[in-house]
């Protein structure tokens, strides 16, 4: 008997096809439609989002992974809306991206296009099932989900919804899949589904992308996971400096542009590690801290390699002195994921050589790592942090999703 994962992709390859004939008019009135009804049927959605709620209480999930979970009015509306600003974006399939003439007479012209059926496989955020089925559809992909399981009764009836409201566009139902198998085999099944799934995206912790990188056979756009770093210079505004650290770790702790580490100059540290720490304790931050730092701080608990390497996503960070940017700058190349790091300093010089030699998605000088984020670039919703540098890096909105293809027009053109 045909599996469950094999069927759902089956089913979404037959509406790739449709999908290719669809027109931006077309998908847009879809996308609209789509955001109306989540806003028409919020009631539903809430009540299956308690149902993961209430699951997820009862196994013992932390507060902050209980947050992510999460869905109430507001955030419902938020999430329609994000339907609404994809729809507000060009469309990029079929855009000329080339056109030149050949000696021969051959005209080529280079387009882009779907990259045609898209595996997700995320964990508990059930916004993401709704911004990576609105990101399909506009670049005229179809999708198949495989969601967390502490969200499957959010995701159900997230796609039911979605699924419906379809029935009253021009664009298949059947472009949306979504895996209700919570067993991890459906998930290495999808890796393998050569010929039926044209990527794969994962988008969460370690674990699951190091799982989809070592087992997948279906080319894989690698999301990474987020242990991100804000170094406090010796010259840096101490205000500033704090306040982008803050919101770097409490805005929403939870997520991966979040930083897990502060490296903070020695010059500063000596001055002002006591004013720092205070204002991450305020905001019930755990510190953990290098030696050095454990020694001007009593009663903090000592940072491992293990704690610099881990993305907490809660409210529990590391930090470290240095003595100086090349010392901020190798710790970042070890412990650092590729996703976003941040330098607050008032030396040129300084930012610049960050700017430059830091390898990861998203740089910054004086700002927030909480702005690597689709909508905050001005992408729309994302599919997902590309910390890899083929196909894709960073925030990936619609021109992510897409490929190219060369047309060629001749008139009887033969090659000798």
């Amino acid at each position: 008997m045909i599996s469950e994962v094999k069927q759902k992709a089956i089913l979404a390859k037959d509406a790739a096809s449709i999908m290719n004939r669809m027109t931006t008019e077309h998908k847009n009135n879809a996308l609209l439609a789509m955001a109306d009804a989540l806003i028409t049927r919020q009631d539903e959605l809430i009540i299956a989002n308690a149902e993961d709620l209430e699951r997820g209480e009862r196994l013992g999930t932390s507060p902050s992974l209980l947050d992510r979970l999460a869905l109430n009015s507001d955030r419902i509306s938020a999430i329609a809306d994000g339907l609404r600003q994809i729809v507000e974006l060009p469309d990029p399939i079929g855009t000329l991206l080339e056109s030149f003439d050949r000696p021969n007479g051959m005209k080529v012209e280079k387009i882009r296009v779907p990259l045609g059926v898209i595996g997700m496989i995320y964990e508990a955020r059930p916004n993401v099932t709704v911004d990576a089925v609105g990101l399909c559809l506009k670049t005229s992909n179809t999708v198949v989900l495989r969601g967390g399981s502490a969200a499957i009764s959010s995701n159900r009836k997230i796609v039911e919804i979605l699924k419906n409201a379809l029935d009253s566009t021009q664009l298949p139902s059947d472009a949306i899949q979504l895996i209700e198998d919570s067993d991890r085999a459906s998930v290495n099944e999808m890796l393998r589904l050569n010929g039926l799934l044209d990527v794969v995206i994962p988008r969460g912790g370690a674990a699951l992308i190091r799982n989809v990188i070592e087992n997948a056979t279906v080319p894989v756009i690698e999301t990474g996971a987020g242990i991100c770093h804000v170094f406090i210079d010796e010259s840096a505004q101490l205000e500033m400096a704090i306040s982008i650290a803050i919101n770097g770790k409490v805005q929403r702790p939870s997520v991966c542009n979040s930083i897990e580490t502060l490296l903070i100059h020695e010059k500063v540290a000596m001055t002002s590690i006591k004013h720092i720490a205070q204002a991450f304790i305020d905001s019930n931050v755990e510190l953990r801290g290098c030696e050095r730092t454990v020694s001007l701080l009593s009663g903090m608990k000592t940072a491992t390699d293990e704690d610099f390497s881990t993305e907490y996503n809660d409210y529990i960070m590391n930090v470290k002195i240095v003595t100086d940017l090349d010392e901020a700058l190798d710790h970042i190349s070890q412990f650092g994921t590729k996703h976003s790091e941040c330098i607050v300093t008032e030396t040129a010089t300084h930012a610049d050589r960050f700017l430059q030699e830091v390898d990861a998605a998203a740089v910054y000088h004086n700002a927030s790592t909480r702005f690597t984020d689709g909508f905050e670039f001005g992408f729309g919703a994302e599919i997902g942090i590309s910390t890899q540098k083929l196909h894709a890096r960073g925030p990936m909105g619609l021109p992510a999703l897409t490929s190219t293809k060369y047309r060629i027009y001749g008139n009887g053109q033969i090659r000798n």
